[in-house]
């Protein structure tokens, strides 16, 4: 991965083509991009499995960064920050504060897709007066149904796709329907609408690490998330493989301030899949 060469234009309008920048803090080198008003609370992206910059869906950046200031950012060992991927997920919340306060904030809203929705209850938990909103897709609290097969499950839609020749987004992250399979193929094509200064891709190393730091957080004891007093938009889709969807049911029953949504005909990926309407949910939720 190369830099972006101008690095301070900030009239970006789209993520495609967000420069990517690098602040250094607690040893680490982080990259990250940020697009939308200057103004407001920002929105802390928290990322995926795997997932690099690249993998965020252009069109939620986009629809969020109409009203807000949006960053997105690779976590410690990720892409092009420096380091080695820790393996638990609290440890992973303790960078994602590393990165927060050195990008000069002291109140953020977060959101968090599955592995980034679990950082996101980490740091509300543990740096409560840092958070404003949480917005928690695809995801489920320590100790959820069936969150410690997701190593199982990643790699055997792994193996799946490079038997099919398929990206393994297509299995872990939508349905197997014609509106699930349809959803795959539009949502893959976004992903690679940015053609210059892509990220670096995700090591087989730090892939194993984040995976054993899922299964930690599957095996772990639940937090009490009644200590979450902040208002959170819970969603996902209706048939979630990866982190099924009654975890998203269980975090709506236990968070004292919540809102939940189920989109249906949909998997892990049901905010991509339904984009739309979740840019639209989410924007009002984040100005109530």
């Amino acid at each position: 991965m190369t830099l972006d060469p101008n690095p301070s234009i900030d009239a970006t309008t789209s993520y495609k083509n967000a420069p990517t920048r690098v602040i250094s803090a607690g040893g680490v080198d982080f990259a990250y991009r940020e697009l939308g008003p200057q103004t407001g609370t920002p929105v802390i992206f928290l990322t995926h499995l795997a997932a690099n910059l690249d993998n965020w869906d252009p069109r939620v950046v986009d629809g969020i960064a109409t009203k807000h200031r949006v960053i997105t950012f690779d976590n410690r060992g990720v892409g092009a920050s420096s380091g080695k991927v820790p393996d638990t997920v609290e440890a992973m919340a303790h960078d994602a504060v590393t990165f927060i306060r050195a990008v000069g904030f002291d109140q953020v809203d977060l959101l968090g897709f599955s592995m980034g929705g679990m950082i996101a209850q980490v740091i509300a938990l543990e740096q409560p007066h840092l958070v404003r909103k949480l917005i928690l897709t695809g995801t489920g609290p320590a100790g959820g149904v069936g969150i410690d097969k997701v190593t199982r499950i990643s790699n055997l839609d792994l193996a799946r796709g490079l038997l099919t020749l398929r990206d393994p987004k297509t299995f872990l992250f939508f349905t197997r329907t014609a509106n699930g399979k349809r959803s795959a193929k539009e949502f893959l094509a976004r992903l690679k609408e940015r053609t210059e200064h892509r990220d670096k891709a995700m090591s087989l190393t730090g892939y194993r690490a984040q995976l054993k730091a899922i299964h930690r957080w599957g095996r772990q004891e639940p937090a009490d998330l009644s200590l979450i007093g902040q208002p959170v938009l819970v969603a996902n889709g209706d048939h979630d493989r990866m982190v099924p969807t009654t975890n998203t049911v269980d975090l709506d029953r236990r968070l004292p301030n919540s809102q939940l949504v189920i989109y249906p005909d949909a998997g892990h990926g049901g905010i991509f899949q339904h984009h739309r309407e979740f840019v639209a949910t989410a924007l009002e939720f984040l100005d109530r």
